[in-house]
């Protein structure tokens, strides 16, 4: 191989190297792009004084108002993320976590074919519109020690729904307030 052929081949190699470079450099002047003032997606911060005033246990939440906010339909789309871990149809089987059947209204804990968290049992208290929504909240804040390894709902239409889907997934569903 001679010096001649050597050239060539360094010579290609630079070339292709100037031409991937430059084309991004060329398209650039080429074709502009004004880069949004805002952006399109905006993700919503969770705002503390909510979860603050309601994972304090304090109460003061006005249910009725709560409720207002969520419908049935809305509750069963949103119930689906719950449905990987429980089953709310009559009749139903345990799964990771109980059967949510009829469950407002009832003592926590109270199923006797599943086996709760101790923190749960111990926690004694009926499953009431007020209950379930600091649970739903934040399960592991409101229960300390409980096994339900869920995030919780931080929109408050969301828990709204929920509870208003399961409360009509009972044999005597709790009258509303």
């Amino acid at each position: 191989m001679n010096g001649f052929e050597i050239n060539k081949i360094i010579a290609a190699v630079i070339f292709t190297v100037l031409i991937v470079f430059g084309i991004g450099k060329i398209t650039d002047l080429i074709f502009y792009v004004e880069k949004p003032s805002e952006a399109a997606y905006k993700v919503e911060a969770v705002t503390v004084k909510t979860a603050s005033a309601e994972s304090s246990g304090s109460g003061s939440v006005d249910i009725k108002a709560l409720l207002a906010l969520g419908t049935v339909e809305h509750g069963e789309k949103v119930f689906k993320k719950c449905t990987a871990c429980h089953v709310v149809a009559k009749g139903g089987k345990n799964k990771i976590g109980p059967v949510l059947y009829g469950v407002l209204g009832r003592k926590s804990g109270a199923i006797s074919d599943y086996k709760y968290s101790k923190a749960l049992i111990a926690h004694g208290k009926v499953w009431s519109y007020e209950e379930m929504n600091l649970y739903l909240l934040k399960p592991q804040a409101h229960i300390k020690g409980t096994k339900m390894a869920f995030a919780g709902l931080k929109k408050e239409k969301d828990r709204a729904s929920v509870i208003l889907y399961m409360n009509t997934k009972s044999d005597n569903p709790l009258p509303n307030p």
